[in-house]
């Protein structure tokens, strides 16, 4: 089970300090950096940042058939908080964990064996929905079959990766395909 989170500057600017590395800056920038990365965020959110395509529809669906479901997300407390109360008010998640809930987050698989805990069930029987290749790599690492909908950057095929287009081509059906391919908990 995963301890409570401590999580330190540099947990709390991870992708700061990814920018700052690929462009050649300091870590005296890095404050700044991550500051400004959670405030643009924010702003995004705040002005009302649409869902993906079928992301709404999806919801519904697993509402409507009772399938539980939670965000795990990579982002800060803050951020998380943000989004549901905003984009996805009102979609029923039976939780939301963010990178402050786990002592590592994605691409470790602490938060995906977090969530399947919180579940109540073995990590194998979960599908997560990923759309980035550290997030894939965090569900696939704690035994999720995982449904890959790519955004920015792209995602390695892989044994037990599915791979759709948009969320619009996503259904229940498409979600327990996922469980039944070959490879499909995480080995």
């Amino acid at each position: 089970m995963a301890q409570p989170a401590t999580p330190g500057p540099a947990r709390r600017s991870s992708g700061a300090a990814h920018l700052i590395a690929v462009t050649g800056g300091t870590a005296a920038g890095l404050p700044a950096v991550a500051a400004e990365l959670t405030g643009s965020f924010h702003r995004k959110v705040d002005a009302g940042a649409p869902l993906r395509p079928g992301a709404a529809a999806l919801l519904a669906a697993l509402e409507r058939h009772r399938v539980p479901f939670a965000l795990v997300s990579a982002s800060l407390r803050s951020v998380v908080d943000a989004v549901v109360t905003g984009a996805l008010a009102g979609a029923p998640f039976a939780f939301t964990l963010s990178a402050d809930d786990t002592v590592r987050t994605k691409p470790h698989p602490d938060p995906y064996m977090a969530a399947a805990n919180r579940f109540g069930v073995p990590a194998s029987t979960c599908v997560a929905v990923e759309d980035s290749p550290d997030g894939t790599a965090s569900a696939h690492a704690a035994g999720c079959a995982v449904l890959v909908v790519p955004s920015l950057l792209p995602v390695d095929p892989a044994r037990g990766r599915t791979f759709a287009r948009s969320l619009e081509e996503v259904d229940l059906g498409v979600l327990s395909d996922c469980l039944r391919r070959p490879g499909a908990s995480g080995s």
